[in-house]
């Protein structure tokens, strides 16, 4: 299972949000390509660059942030937040982005999500963002009546990059992953699992670590300091 650090952006500095909210932010840094040198120095093998501005307003913000994160490391990034077209998507992969994480938008047109997908085999992740069970949209002010899993099953015949499933209610909170409905997502589709949301300790991952999924997101966690990358990476 691969331990992949979070750097979350919005008005070009790393944070970090409590379920979602932007009210409930924290500042971790104001140097985000430092940051990711860091994780890097520590074994990071990828990045998962989320650009919160983006995913509020529905296009690129922080476009500059994640340049100088690209310029700095070599390992492969993956980024969502406001990606809702297809110019959006070409210029963050021309960028150097690795593979483009779509969200609100594979929900509210599928049939472009569909042909997006077919058109960048392997290198778009369909992110999807749950509360209780739900997809949430729009930089997760909009909870939809669509469920999760069931929007994951529809894309799975996709060559899709990887499935990013985070648990809102668990973002941000240290309190443990929502092992169950992750676990029943992964055992559902054949595309690869990535778990975000709730990891607060080094137990947390090895509980993770017994689900079929390829990887999970480590954001607050590691930025105070609850456990080292280092110590991640040797379990």
């Amino acid at each position: 299972m691969q331990v992949i650090p979070a750097i979350d952006l919005r008005g070009g500095q790393c944070v970090r949000l409590v379920q979602g909210d932007y009210d409930r932010e924290t500042v971790f840094g104001n140097d985000p390509a430092e940051m990711a040198a860091k994780w890097v120095a520590e074994g990071a093998t990828r990045l998962h660059l989320v650009d919160l501005d983006g995913a509020k307003l529905g296009r690129p913000v922080n476009v500059e942030a994640v340049k100088s994160i690209l310029a700095r490391v070599s390992v492969p990034c993956q980024l969502g937040g406001g990606v809702r077209d297809d110019a959006t998507v070409a210029a963050w992969l021309d960028a150097g982005i690795e593979r483009v994480i779509v969200g609100t938008q594979a929900l509210k047109d599928p049939h472009w999500f569909r042909s997006l997908v077919l058109r960048h085999p392997h290198r778009i992740v369909l992110g999807l963002d749950a509360r209780d069970g739900h997809v949430a949209t729009d930089g997760w002010l909009d909870v939809s009546r669509v469920v999760a899993v069931s929007l994951a099953e529809q894309f799975d015949d996709l060559p899709l990059g990887a499935v990013v499933y985070t648990d809102i209610a668990r973002d941000g909170m240290l309190d443990g992953p929502n092992l169950a409905l992750t676990g029943s997502l992964a055992a559902r589709i054949r595309t690869p699992v990535i778990a975000s949301g709730g990891v607060g300790s080094l137990e947390d991952l090895d509980r993770l670590a017994t689900l079929p999924i390829a990887g999970c997101i480590v954001g607050r966690a590691l930025y105070e300091g609850r456990f080292s990358l280092r110590d991640a990476l040797s379990r």
